[in-house]
C-alpha cells in the first residue's frame, strides 16, 4: 500500500512548550507538498470550539483529548492524514484513542520543565505555576505521564525543529505511510490557521526563542 492509498494519526504528546504544534505545522505544510489530504487537531484549538465550559481536572483533560480522537477517528477512516497536538497527559486516555484509531504513530516529544522555564516559555506560565501562583498545571503540580513505547521520542534538548521534522519523516516511512522522508518545504512556512502558534502579519508562523 502506497502513500496516500490510507488515513492515519500522528498524535504529538508532551509537556506544553515542547514543540508540538510548531513540528506539527511543518509537519502540515509537508502533507500537503505530498498532496496528502490532512487535517491539524490543536489541543487548545479544539478546546476552544468543542469543549469549550471544560475545566483542568483530569475528567475534563481526558474529555478533550477523547474528543480530539474521536474527530481524529473519522478523519482517518476516511483517508486524512491527521496530526494531532494536544498535551494528552494521561496514558490511559491516550492508549484508548491508539486502539480506536488503528493507525495511530505517537511521538512523544521530550523536554524538561527547567528547560521550558528558562528558554521557551515567553508567556512566563511555567514560572508562575513553580511559583504556586498557577494551579493544576501539567508537569508542575498536575502529572504527566510520559509514553512508554512511542512509535518515536523527539528530543527537542538536543535537536532542532528541522531535524525533529525530518525524525518524524523518516519514522513514518518506516511504517509505510510516506513514500520518502526528503523535506520539501524550507524556510518560513504560512500559518495553518489549525494551531494556537502566533501568526506574523505576513501570514507566516512565528519563531519563538
Amino acid at each position: 500500500m502506497s502513500q496516500g492509498d490510507r488515513g492515519f494519526t500522528v498524535w504529538f504528546t508532551g509537556l506544553s512548550g515542547s514543540g508540538k504544534s510548531t513540528i506539527a505545522e511543518m509537519l502540515y505544510h509537508e502533507f500537503q507538498a505530498r498532496g496528502l489530504p490532512t487535517e491539524i487537531l490543536d489541543g487548545d484549538v479544539v478546546r476552544q470550539n468543542l469543549s469549550k465550559g471544560l475545566g483542568f481536572s483530569k475528567e475534563d483533560r481526558d474529555t478533550n483529548v477523547l474528543r480530539i480522537g474521536f474527530v481524529a477517528q473519522l478523519l482517518t477512516r476516511n483517508g486524512v492524514a491527521t496530526i494531532c497536538c494536544p498535551i494528552s497527559p494521561y496514558a490511559e486516555a491516550r492508549d484508548a484513542i491508539r486502539r480506536d484509531v488503528g493507525a495511530f504513530v505517537e511521538v512523544y516529544m521530550y523536554a524538561t520543565v527547567e528547560e521550558i522555564a528558562a528558554h521557551r516559555d515567553p508567556k512566563g506560565l511555567y514560572k508562575q505555576a513553580l511559583a504556586g501562583e498557577i494551579t493544576h498545571f501539567t508537569g508542575v503540580d498536575d502529572p504527566y505521564e510520559a509514553p512508554e513505547s512511542p512509535e518515536l521520542l523527539v528530543d527537542t534538548l538536543v535537536q532542532t525543529p528541522e531535524e525533529s521534522l525530518r525524525s518524524v519523516l523518516t519514522r513514518l516511512k518506516e511504517i509505510g505511510y510516506l513514500d520518502s522522508d526528503e523535506v520539501l518545504i524550507e524556510g518560513d512556512r504560512v500559518h495553518s490557521g489549525m494551531t494556537d502558534l502566533r501568526v506574523h502579519e505576513t501570514g507566516h508562523v512565528v519563531k519563538e526563542g
